[in-house]
C-alpha cells in the first residue's frame, strides 16, 4: 500500500535567529518545501521575541500543514542565561505546534548531526554540505540556522517516526506533559 506524502517541520530554536524548515516525504523521495530564518534581534524585549516565534511558527504551520515538528533541544554551554533563553524559545515553538495539533519530537544536536552526516561531532559546515546533497538544493550560507532546521527534519524522518507508524500524537499541552514526565521540574 502506497503511503501518502506528509510534511515535517524542523526548528532550530533561537531568540535572535530561529531556523525553520518544511520538508515533504513522499515514499523515499525527500523535498525541501520551504526554509528560512526568523530574525528576532530587531525586537527590543524577550516577550515580544517569544510572541513572534509563536505567531510566525503558527503561520508556517497553517501554510504548509506539516504533521509533525522536529526540534533541536538546547544544550548546556558556558552561558546559563543563553540556555534559559533557548529553552524558552523551544518551549514557545513546542506550544505553537501542539496548539496546531502537530506531533512533537525533540532531538539533541549530536543526534541530529549523527543522523545527517554519520558523525555526532560534525561541524556546521559538514551538516550544511550534507543537507544540500541529501535534498539536492543550494542553500545560501547566511541561512545556516535554516540548515540546522532542515537537518532536524531529516533526522526525524531517518528515525522512522512518522504518522503512518502509529506514533502517539499530543493534542494539548496537558497530554504532552503527562506523556513526558521527565520534562517536568
Amino acid at each position: 500500500m502506497q503511503k501518502k506524502p506528509y510534511k515535517i517541520l524542523g526548528v532550530d530554536p533561537g531568540t535572535n535567529v530561529l531556523g525553520y524548515a518544511v520538508i515533504e516525504v513522499d515514499g523515499k523521495q525527500l523535498r525541501a518545501i520551504d526554509f528560512g530564518v526568523l530574525h528576532l534581534a530587531k525586537y527590543n524585549d524577550h516577550q515580544t521575541k517569544l510572541k513572534e516565534i509563536y505567531l510566525q511558527l503558527q503561520e508556517i504551520i497553517e501554510t504548509y500543514l506539516p504533521v509533525s515538528m522536529s526540534i533541536e533541544t538546547p544544550f548546556y554551554g558556558k552561558n546559563v542565561q543563553s540556555m534559559l533563553k533557548l529553552g524558552r524559545a523551544q518551549g514557545v515553538a513546542i506550544a505553537a505546534a501542539i496548539t496546531m495539533g502537530l506531533d512533537i519530537y525533540e532531538y539533541a544536536p549530536k543526534k541530529i548531526k549523527l543522523a545527517v552526516t554519520g558523525s555526532g561531532n560534525a561541524s556546521k559546515e559538514q551538516v550544511y554540505a550534507m543537507v544540500e546533497r541529501l535534498l539536492k538544493i543550494k542553500i545560501v550560507k547566511s541561512y545556516l540556522d535554516a540548515t540546522d532546521a532542515l537537518a532536524a527534519a531529516l533526522c526525524h524522518h531517518y528515525q522512522g517516526t512518522n504518522p503512518q507508524n502509529g506514533e502517539k500524537r499530543f493534542k494539548d499541552w496537558a497530554s504532552y506533559v503527562k506523556n513526558n514526565p521527565q520534562k517536568k521540574r
